[in-house]
């Protein structure tokens, strides 16, 4: 039951994706005047659909991505006299990239927003300030939890401190990120220790020294207590700090992933065909992203919190992922669309500049031999993923 949700979670938000992928365009196109007439998600048999104004909205059987109509993309494309000015070609180079690129942009917008929430809304796996156990003793020479016989008690047991009392402030310094503020407690080897903490809501004041233990030859002090682990949300400006390391960090990684692909490919049809073990760090497909959701939902070792956190990571990556793989320069992606625009934009400069009357935009279905050669390579790998997901799928450490 628990796979189906999140296989279903993970259906819902890629179709969430494609829909603000084309709503980019739309949106954009109509500021720019462009005639939009139709917005669909899906492909094949219409289902269900209204129209607004000029502008037919709906959704098709076959939901593996979406379309966003606008007149004139083709050079051949028959206008009426009144849809002419209003036709793709017809618009300027800085806006057709503008659109071309605004599907691509709803996908880093997207990836960004969801890591921000994880940071400021959900939080990250954290040790909190919550004593999840106090050992009975400390070995002064040796972490183990163990006790000698001539161990002491240790000072966390002496103090009376419990299970599930939170530390509020160390030797009056408020407890606001238990990682850094525990170094207080670290260097007070043998000084005593002011603690306020809560307990079910009663806030006690507590002295504790602690047991000066010798690990690798360096000494610090120690209580002994196990600090819970749990998910700690962060403030708006650490979040929107991490939020763009990680961010960058998955934005460099994907462009890494595409620059490899290529080389990818041959053990990809090893592991498809030939039976080799499928490979974590090789490509994976739609399937194979849905089967790490599925794995995500039904782990039963997890949070509902870090279910959710894992799910919006995936989320968000591959819509980094998406965005940047959609600009590669080649036909049909948007991308290879908005090097036609750049190029039909140098041509026109140029004529202006050399008094020349302005250049028929290029003609796309001069182009379709090289359209039709990657859209084979897309659909080819797009096969052999779905097919080494299913027979042969990859396991993910989660």
């Amino acid at each position: 039951m628990l796979q189906a949700l999140g296989v279903l979670a993970f259906v819902v938000a890629l179709l969430i994706s494609i829909m603000l992928h084309e709503f980019g365009h739309f949106i954009f196109a109509k500021k720019f005047g462009m005639k939009v007439t139709e917005f669909f998600l899906g492909f094949g048999y219409k289902i269900w659909s209204f129209t607004r104004g000029e502008t037919e909205f709906g959704i098709k059987a076959i939901p593996a991505g979406g379309y966003c109509r606008i007149v004139g993309m083709s050079t051949h494309e028959e206008l009426s006299p009144e849809d002419e000015p209003r036709a793709f070609i017809k618009a300027s180079a800085p806006r057709r990239l503008i659109v071309l690129g605004a599907g691509s942009a709803s996908h880093f917008i997207l990836g960004f927003l969801l890591i921000f929430i994880i940071f400021f809304g959900i939080g990250v796996s954290s040790t909190l300030p919550i004593v999840d156990q106090v050992l009975p003793c400390i070995n002064t020479s040796t972490t183990s939890n163990t006790c000698a016989t001539s161990a002491p008690q240790s000072p966390a047991k002496l103090a009376g401190l419990k299970a599930g009392d939170r530390v509020i402030s160390v030797n009056g310094k408020t407890v606001k990120n238990w990682s850094k503020d525990v170094l207080l407690i670290r260097n007070s080897a043998n000084k005593p220790v002011t603690l306020v903490i809560d307990r079910s809501g009663q806030r006690m004041t507590l002295v504790a020294t602690p047991a000066q233990v010798t690990v690798g030859g360096k000494t610090f002090g120690m209580l002994g207590i196990i600090s819970k682990i749990g998910l700690q949300r962060e403030g708006i400006v650490t979040s929107a700090k991490d939020t763009w390391n990680l961010g960058s960090n998955f934005f460099t990684t994907s462009v890494k992933s595409l620059v490899s692909l290529p080389a990818k490919v041959p053990a990809l049809f090893r592991q498809t065909f030939l039976g080799q073990k499928r490979d974590a760090s090789g490509l994976v497909g739609v399937v194979g992203v849905a089967q790490a959701s599925a794995a995500t939902a039904s782990d039963s070792s997890l949070t509902f919190g870090d279910k959710l956190e894992t799910f919006l990571l995936i989320i968000a990556s591959l819509n980094i992922f998406v965005g940047i793989f959609n600009l590669l320069p080649l036909l049909p992606l948007d991308g290879g669309h908005m090097a036609i625009a750049v190029a039909d934009g140098v041509r026109r400069v140029r004529a202006r500049r050399a008094g020349r009357s302005e250049p028929s935009p290029i003609d796309l279905e001069k182009l379709m031999p090289i359209t039709i050669v990657v859209f084979i390579f897309l659909v080819g790998l797009s096969l052999m993923l779905l097919a080494a997901d299913i027979f042969n799928p990859v396991h993910f450490n989660l």
